[in-house]
């Protein structure tokens, strides 16, 4: 063990309080990505030289499908922490699956919640799936940086024990140096993930449907699989097949489908450039 380790920082996870009514980072961490992905959404659709014509959704699609992207996150994020995290506990207290103040969620959840409010609202408005998912997947990083960044401020999700400089004393960690996989995955997911995607639109990858969805997800599941090394896992879980965790596990059909969506879009041919 180190010879010193930094203490964690002093943050109180609400930001303000009134009365019983409280503003956490976490709550703030959610709207801020919804409103930065929203920002850089409409960049994207306005932005013909990312497409060589007029994007197929129109900004006024965007903005209503917010409300559906919004719901997707979080009714899939808790439904996927219930079923793959906790599913014997929230079994037991069904109305615990409310609380979700408390935290409690998961990215392959929400993802599959985000697939599916992109299915509906596409199917509902008639325009491109893909295309939507697209933009939707390049806003992602977005919200991932901020959502990680917020789990380092609560002090939860930290890592393993470990003796490198830079390791940190959580307060419920157990007394021990952890790594802080938080800031890890902050890096990974969040800023690496959304400056690959970005080099991929600036090369015309939106005109190609289903390219982005490919590689964000290859993206994550690579990510989150480094992350996971230094994550110390899931209490209630711990390593489920040899040194395997849950997010690894769920990384896996993550992944194959990314490469199934890139050789998808790269065997179609690209939408025609306007003249």
């Amino acid at each position: 063990m180190p010879l010193l380790a930094i203490p964690f920082p002093n943050f109180d996870p609400v930001i303000v309080q009134l009365g019983p009514f409280a503003i956490r980072w976490y709550a703030l961490a959610y709207i801020g990505g919804i409103l930065l992905g929203w920002w850089y959404a409409r960049f994207l659709i306005r932005s013909e030289q990312f497409w060589q014509r007029r994007a197929p959704v129109k900004l006024n699609d965007y903005d209503d499908f917010i409300v559906w992207i919004t719901l997707g996150i979080i009714l899939g994020g808790r439904a996927g922490y219930v079923l793959f995290y906790n599913f014997p506990h929230f079994r037991d207290h069904p109305l615990e699956i409310l609380e979700v103040w408390k935290g409690g969620m998961s990215f392959h959840g929400g993802f599959l919640g985000c697939l599916l409010a992109v299915v509906l609202f596409s199917y509902k408005r008639g325009i491109s799936m893909l295309s939507l998912g697209d933009i939707t997947c390049a806003v992602g990083p977005i919200g991932l940086l901020l959502g990680r960044i917020a789990n380092f401020i609560n002090g939860e999700l930290w890592g393993r024990t470990t003796d490198v400089p830079w390791a940190v004393m959580f307060p419920a960690g157990g007394g021990v140096p952890r790594h802080p996989s938080q800031l890890y995955e902050a890096v990974l997911e969040g800023v690496i993930l959304f400056v690959v995607l970005a080099a991929l639109i600036k090369r015309g990858a939106l005109r190609r449907p289903g390219l982005i969805i490919g590689f964000f997800a290859i993206g994550y599941a690579i990510a989150r699989s480094i992350s996971e090394l230094f994550r110390e896992p899931d209490v209630q879980l711990g390593y489920l097949w040899g040194p395997l965790t849950m997010g690894m596990i769920l990384s896996v059909p993550l992944f194959l489908a990314g490469v199934g969506f890139v050789i998808y879009a790269l065997r179609r041919p690209p939408l025609r450039a306007r003249r």
